[in-house]
């Protein structure tokens, strides 16, 4: 595959990993084509999580003025390159992958192989922010060079 200039970051609720990971990575490669979406509906139309937001302003990555949308089956045509935050938000993207679509739906931290995890864990939950921005900075880093 050609570089990716597309790329969509996907988490659950689209407020806390997939939004950050656009910011980073926005602030990398400001070339790139980025969005973000989850994969539930509930925070639709929402801004990133606040406390996500504070962490990330604190590393100087200004995510205001995201705000949350759902997955789409669009979104398939729309991106070169679908990166999801962990493996439940990777088959959810995968079902509803329309026939003969061949989009690379991939995990983020397959860009961070040194860091030994597969998923990003969830900072709404864990209320760990920085050390989910940890990763995701690590996995940016290795999308950048990819």
């Amino acid at each position: 595959m050609a570089h990716p200039t597309r790329i969509l970051f996907v988490c659950l609720g689209n407020v806390c990993r997939s939004p950050a990971a656009e910011g980073v990575v926005r602030a990398m490669a400001p070339n790139l084509t980025l969005d973000s979406c989850g994969t539930g509906g509930w925070h639709v139309g929402d801004p990133p999580y606040g406390p996500m937001q504070a962490a990330a302003k604190a590393r100087g990555y200004d995510l205001s003025a995201l705000r949350a949308r759902q997955f789409d089956r669009a979104d398939f045509t729309r991106f070169d390159l679908i990166l999801c935050m962990d493996g439940a938000n990777l088959r959810g993207v995968e079902a509803l992958r329309p026939p003969g679509v061949t989009t690379p739906v991939r995990l983020f931290t397959d860009y961070a192989p040194e860091r030994g995890v597969s998923d990003v864990p969830d900072p709404y939950y864990t209320r760990d922010f920085d050390g989910a921005l940890d990763l995701i900075e690590a996995c940016a880093r290795g999308l950048t060079r990819a």
